[in-house]
């Protein structure tokens, strides 16, 4: 390749997002719950896997690691730290800047200090935290509906929040009900 074809050959820009910036992990009960989940029996983890959805967790990063554990623990497949990045190396998600950010919050999860005898409450701490989050949500979707709707479909999105809102409270008591 000359340098002038390299020269017309850019480099995908990736922009650096605010969660690019570690938390403090003993407090981050995203980060605690899949410290956990990484280091747990297959048997606890298959429990908690049943219950946490993806959409439960708030920082995308966690998120995406958790799809990628809930998935080979869902398989029967080890779901450790290696088995972990070695999905999201054949996946091609360890690529770029992406893939810098992945592997070092696969890094920083996997050395939280988590108990994994404690897996149970931390996964119930994520869908309540995540509970919450969807009343917040469901607030500002209301204030946006309020400004920007026409009258007539006001109250039907009203409705339909109240459904999802229901839901998740029914979710969330099953949840506390059950033993993990």
């Amino acid at each position: 390749m000359s340098t002038s074809d390299q020269a017309s050959v850019e480099e995908p820009v990736d922009v650096l997002r605010p969660d690019d910036v570690d938390a403090d992990l003993r407090e981050d009960i995203e980060a605690l719950c899949l410290c956990a989940l990484l280091w747990a029996p297959a048997d606890t983890a298959a429990r908690a896997v049943a219950i946490v959805e993806t959409t439960d967790f708030h920082r995308p990063l966690h998120a995406e690691l958790y799809g990628v554990i809930a998935a080979l623990v869902r398989e029967g497949a080890p779901h450790g730290t290696a088995m972990v990045a070695t999905a999201l190396e054949r996946d091609g998600e360890l690529a770029g800047h992406h893939g810098i950010r992945i592997a070092r919050a696969l890094t920083d999860v996997a050395t939280a200090g988590a108990d994994p005898v404690s897996l149970g409450y931390y996964a119930k701490a994520v869908v309540t935290r995540a509970y919450r989050r969807g009343y917040h949500e469901a607030a500002q979707s209301m204030a946006q509906a309020a400004a920007e709707l026409p009258d007539d479909q006001l109250f039907e999105h009203l409705l339909a929040i109240g459904r999802e809102r229901r839901t998740a409270s029914r979710r969330l008591i099953a949840l506390h009900a059950a033993e993990i």
